[in-house]
């Protein structure tokens, strides 16, 4: 038996069942935001009304888009960096995170001072992120 047979997964798998994860993410963001609306007496936020759109759009949209641009022919379609690809999924998991903890100090009517550093750090890693897929897609 021999372990040289087993082929890695090509970046279409690997975008496709983030796209999948990052769906059932987004529907979870729903759910929690109307449990938390239920037992927080009918108050809502926005920033929780609106939380589902980070892994939504920041997650399936764009893991499907990548997906279709994966399915190119493979002298054309790039690799996925996994640098950035981890980097990617902290930043969208940071801006989730934000959003919420946005929501339940506007629900409990207090603040923080370091949500908007969580947002910030969010963005820095989106921006990262980027980076390293450039980086790696002028390599190849």
């Amino acid at each position: 038996m021999s372990t040289s047979d087993i082929k890695p997964r090509s970046a279409w798998h690997l975008s496709i069942r983030t796209a999948v994860v990052y769906f059932a993410v987004s529907i979870l963001c729903i759910v929690i935001t109307n449990v938390y609306a239920l037992y927080g007496h009918g108050v809502r936020s926005g920033s929780m009304d609106f939380m589902f759109l980070y892994p939504f759009l920041g997650g399936t949209v764009i893991f499907l888009l990548t997906a279709f641009w994966a399915s190119r022919p493979p002298e054309r379609a790039g690799k996925i960096s996994r640098a950035g690809y981890n980097l990617y999924n902290s930043g969208i998991a940071a801006l989730t995170s934000s959003a919420m903890l946005t929501g339940i100090m506007e629900i409990a009517g207090t603040g923080s001072q370091w949500i908007p550093y969580i947002r910030i750090a969010g963005i820095i890693l989106l921006a990262a992120a980027a980076v390293c897929q450039i980086a790696t897609s002028r390599k190849n």
